[in-house]
């Protein structure tokens, strides 16, 4: 029961992570070009949204590697 609890929250996080990640701005553009945001172009800086989105896929990717490891754990 717990592992497939584990399995579930790895498949949602890694989802998420992807979502995130493709939602990063590359060369030119990204999620601030995406919502109207290039007026002041990259000149501007990180925008609030993006720090906020660096850190949300920070902690996306530190849940996906506690649960991998949990996981190779408990499913030796």
């Amino acid at each position: 029961m717990v592992n497939a609890i584990i399995i579930v929250m790895h498949v949602i996080v890694s989802l998420t992570l992807i979502l995130f990640v493709l939602l990063h701005a590359g060369r030119g553009g990204g999620l601030s070009d995406m919502f109207g945001g290039a007026v002041g172009g990259s000149s501007a800086g990180s925008t609030v949204v993006e720090k906020n989105l660096d850190r949300l896929t920070v902690m996306a990717a530190l849940i996906f590697a506690f649960t991998t490891i949990l996981l190779s754990i408990r499913l030796e």
